[in-house]
């Protein structure tokens, strides 16, 4: 099961940058290469635990749906979103944060299992888990812009 694991640092609060990685509206912004908009569930603001948000997006072409729910929360330290219908055989994307000096460490440990078996994981070695990790490293430059600068005021 391929595992991604990213580390960002923002010169930010901690609390702000959770609130920017749990916000609906954030990811939207983030996310304009794929048309990606929410469509049941939570569709805007700030997600909670116990809580969904079904995803409508553009990737590789094909129009596709997920829904992922926030099955761990502990705030401002960290949160868990899990898919529980979409493309995907299963994901789980974590979120901690950390503060260290006025600068907050954004760790995400993305893992995932595709469809099709050896296909699937054929596919996977091949181009999908490059796609997922550039698609994750836009979304956390998205949320750095935002925390650093006074756009955040607009989002949470």
């Amino acid at each position: 099961m391929p595992c991604i694991s990213l580390t960002t640092e923002i010169k930010a609060p901690i609390e702000r940058c959770f609130d920017l990685s749990r916000s609906i509206d954030l990811h939207v912004v983030s996310t304009s290469g794929t048309d990606e908009k929410a469509v049941g569930g939570r569709t805007s603001g700030l997600i909670e635990k116990n809580e969904t948000v079904t995803w409508q997006a553009v990737h590789l072409g094909v129009k596709q749906n997920l829904t992922s729910l926030i099955t761990e929360f502990e705030y401002p330290n960290f949160f868990v979103d899990e898919m529980i219908s979409g493309a995907f055989k299963s994901f789980r994307h974590e979120h901690r944060f950390t503060e260290k000096g006025g600068v907050t460490i954004m760790d995400d440990k993305f893992t995932f299992k595709s469809p099709l078996g050896f296909i699937g994981e054929a596919f996977n070695a091949l181009y999908l888990t490059n796609y997922i990790t550039r698609f994750l490293l836009k979304r956390n430059a998205v949320i750095k812009e935002y925390a650093e600068v006074e756009g955040w005021k607009k989002l949470v």
